[in-house]
């Protein structure tokens, strides 16, 4: 029985070091992960940024980048981002779609977490409704008056 236990103490103590000696790498920092547009007009710019900085000592790798739905355009560095370089993720949502939202852009990426999910939010107003102009008599109809 001791010997078990302390087999399987050295296999948590083993295991517990490879994970601290691999902390290093690149790490994406946001300045913040959630994109809240606030509420907007109806067809209004859709077009935001997230800024991030690599705060690792090895150079960031984006590969991908895809939003949750097509409604929900990505884009993103394609070089490799130095250790203490910024960079910024665009999103593009499409704003003719009308009521709240809530959608996500997933990143595929060389950090040890291997992805990371950005949020974007809001809601999109109703269109403003065109006048109605007032309806107006037939001329030449007779007009009956009591």
């Amino acid at each position: 029985m001791k010997k078990v236990i302390l087999a399987i103490a050295l296999m948590i103590g083993a295991v517990t070091t490879q994970a601290q000696e691999t902390t290093g790498g690149p790490q994406m920092t946001f300045e913040s992960t959630v994109m809240d547009y606030g509420t907007i007009e109806h067809k209004a710019d859709g077009t935001r940024a997230f800024v991030f900085t690599n705060t690792g000592d090895a150079p960031l790798i984006i590969s991908n980048a895809r939003g949750s739905c097509g409604c929900t355009v990505p884009t993103w560095p394609k070089e490799p981002i130095a250790p203490g370089a910024s960079g910024t993720i665009g999103v593009k949502y499409d704003t003719k779609r009308v009521g709240k939202f809530t959608k996500t852009i997933t990143l595929s990426t060389n950090t040890a977490e291997k992805s990371k999910i950005l949020t974007i939010k809001g809601e999109i107003n109703k269109p403003a409704e065109a006048p109605v102009a007032p309806s107006k008599p037939k001329t030449g109809s007779p007009v009956e008056v009591n």
